[in-house]
């Protein structure tokens, strides 16, 4: 049977290559480096994405999966593929040495999706990662190999016209709602196909026109009429492959005004999106709102824009030829204009919602909208620096928790000397570099931000920023054991009702609260820490918050632990995991699951103790960071190993251990919070 599946975006994908998946499956098993070569459109993805779907041989290992498509330079590759392998780095090492000491002697299979626009940069990770990382095998694909030692360079040719292409055609057909019944029709479609060449992206926009003409109609257009545009500007498609530049001008002849014009102002997007986020990014002049939708489901309809789940999608050649139609009607810096200011327009919504019952959905949606963001703050950073200073500074906590600590601090480090903003704005930014730094470790470069919010927030009379400066300064001093410094500071920010809440709590006066009990808890007087911590945590669990909640949790987990109260201890360790896994907080998980195995190990349970800190120390290899927490939770760490492997034996505990280490971390944190088992 032919093979036949369909991707993420909805598409049927693959038909036929069984030789190519035989060279790729033999390449993958001898060769360290494998590049799939071919024009845009041949379906090298997918040929990719079916090779690892069937099965990859043992010694692969983890298959980490980066699209690169979203990247416009270099900058944030490494950044890009560390978070592919699941690295929320919180060090200030370089991002290629701590993606190669991440990876270390693992086995895995590393893709590295659409490279062609990045070959420099590409060829430079790939190498250097190469060399450090003994058991990693990169799978490339691009229109033209890295040119690296021992790469082994499959080309991906167009489907055989006659056979594959026709099948390939007539699936895509059917799920566009237009099947061929008719078996007459079977020499024209083999005609079409030979036509277009097999090329398989140039088989999917043709089938999309079956809606609006007949085949025989289809093959009566001029195989490159539409290199040109009445007006007489210039190709639209580069000169790569004549069958995709002749599928894209055939749909886009049949696009309507509104849907040409949709077309080129979607090219500004970078990822995936809803209609929504199309309809405020592309409306403007003699396209309406209402002309937006109608538009997005014609498009829709052609196969000009991939849909599935109510998310959208333009495939890379497909933009790019809208982007070229784009820089025709001299909208391009208008389409960037109208896309930054609506993710400006969003990120300041979810910071406004951050402390209330939409945090978790922020955060999910601030992860899956990265690529837009970063484009975004590209934008403004070199037309409108003060909004670029408000962009990232209102999306650097978000992408902190997210694993993005470097580029928010990338950004926000580029946005404070190029912005003029004083007041509000501008503190907003120094405190979210100074956390950058202060979560790296870097304590000197982030009290001198804290003071430099501080005195910023003073001189604008900006209460939330005086709180800001004042959870920076308390957090830097809990880190270095300076829980008394911590309290009084602030003390002197939050009102004299202290922990007692009533009504709605801003996130900064969350924060400082949660520094307090911090600070109560270091101090030692666990009492005072407990209560406060317990009236902090049933306000977050009113408002719906759950960042402030899950360190409320871990400070009650910690006291129960200093106390010698077990159930508690799990009680509060197994909240704290779920309330971090609802916003995706690695760093917060790591320590989760240290204060998880303490309490295992003090209710007795040795094996269930070193399962936990076996997962939890994958987390922490994963995070970089370079304390586990404050001071006063090394003991209680320290202490809870010691009983875990006195319950045990040293032999029991390590293979614990390494079973929780090397498990899928996703099915261990289920089983960490009491949702799924260890498998």
């Amino acid at each position: 049977m032919t093979p036949y599946v369909r991707d993420s975006g909805g598409r049927s994908v693959f038909v036929g290559r069984g030789g190519e998946l035989s060279r790729l499956g033999s390449a993958l098993e001898q060769h360290r480096l494998v590049t799939l070569t071919g024009v845009g459109g041949v379906g090298k993805s997918r040929l990719a994405r079916q090779r690892i779907g069937l099965g990859l041989p043992p010694d692969v290992g983890t298959v980490c999966w980066a699209d690169l498509w979203p990247l416009r330079g270099e900058a944030l590759l490494a950044a890009v593929v560390a978070d592919a392998c699941g690295l929320s780095d919180h060090t200030p090492r370089m991002p290629i040495d701590v993606l190669s000491g991440w990876i270390g002697e693992r086995p895995l299979l590393l893709v590295l999706d659409s490279c062609e626009h990045l070959l420099d940069a590409c060829r430079h990770l790939v190498s250097a990662l190469l060399t450090a990382c003994p058991r990693l095998t990169v799978l490339v694909t691009g229109r033209e190999p890295l040119h690296l030692d021992g790469e082994r360079v499959i080309r991906v040719d167009p489907l055989p016209g006659a056979t594959d292409a026709v099948e390939l055609f007539t699936h895509r057909a059917a799920e566009a709602g237009h099947p061929l019944a008719d078996g007459a029709t079977t020499d024209l479609v083999r005609e079409l196909c030979e036509h277009l060449d097999g090329l398989p992206l140039a088989l999917e926009l043709a089938a999309g026109q079956l809606g609006h003409s007949a085949l025989d109609e289809i093959l009566l257009r001029p195989r490159l009429g539409l290199d040109r545009h009445a007006s007489g500007v210039r190709p639209v498609v580069p000169q790569r492959h004549d069958a995709l530049r002749t599928a894209l001008g055939w749909s886009h002849e049949l696009c309507t005004p509104a849907e040409r014009l949709l077309w080129a102002r979607l090219s500004v997007v970078r990822g995936h999106f809803d209609a929504g986020t199309a309809a405020a990014v592309c409306a403007g002049g003699p396209l309406s709102g209402p002309d937006v939708y109608r538009a997005l489901d014609g498009l829709v309809d052609k196969s000009v824009v991939v849909h599935d789940r109510g998310r959208h999608r333009v495939l890379d050649t497909v933009r790019e030829y809208g982007r070229l139609w784009l820089e025709e009607l001299d909208e391009v810096d208008r389409a960037a204009d109208r896309h930054a200011a609506h993710f400006l327009d969003l990120v300041r919504r979810a910071d406004a919602a951050w402390a209330g019952p939409e945090q978790s959905a922020w955060y999910r949606t601030i992860r899956e909208l990265y690529p837009d963001l970063c484009a975004a703050a590209d934008h403004l950073l070199v037309h409108r620096p003060d909004e670029a200073l408000e962009l990232t500074a209102l999306v650097g906590f978000f992408w902190m928790c997210c694993g993005h600590l470097h580029e928010a601090q990338h950004y926000v480090g580029r946005a404070l000397p190029a912005s003029t903003l004083r007041g509000p704005v501008r503190v907003h930014g120094l405190w979210a570099l100074g956390l950058t730094h202060i979560l790296q470790g870097d304590y000197a470069a982030g009290h001198g931000l804290a003071s430099a919010c501080l005195s910023d927030a003073r001189r604008a009379g900006d209460e939330a920023g005086l709180l800001r400066a004042c959870y920076l300064h308390g957090l830097s001093n809990l880190l270095e054991g300076r829980a008394a410094e911590a309290l009084n500071l602030v003390d002197e920010a939050l009102p004299p009702t202290g922990a007692q809440l009533r009504g709605a709590v801003s996130g900064p006066a969350y924060m400082c609260l949660l520094v307090r009990v911090f600070a109560l808890t270091g101090s030692g007087r666990l009492e005072q820490a407990r209560q406060e911590a317990q009236s902090l945590r049933a306000s977050c669990v009113a408002d719906g918050e759950h960042w402030t909640r899950s360190y409320a949790d871990y400070q009650l987990c910690v006291i129960a632990l200093s106390e010698g109260d077990p159930e508690a201890a799990l009680h509060h360790a197994r909240s704290m995991l779920a309330s971090k896994q609802q916003i995706g907080d690695s760093f917060g998980i790591a320590l989760g699951l240290d204060m998880l195995s303490a309490a295992f190990a003090a209710a007795g349970d040795g094996e269930r103790s070193a399962l936990a800190y076996g997962t939890g120390d994958r987390f922490w290899q994963a995070v970089g960071h370079p304390q586990r927490g404050t001071p006063e939770v090394a003991p209680l760490r320290d202490a809870g190993e010691r009983t875990a492997r006195a319950l045990l034996g040293d032999q029991a505990y390590d293979d614990a251990f390494r079973e929780g280490a090397h498990a899928d971390p996703p099915s261990m944190l289920r089983w960490a919070v009491g949702t799924g088992s260890a498998t």
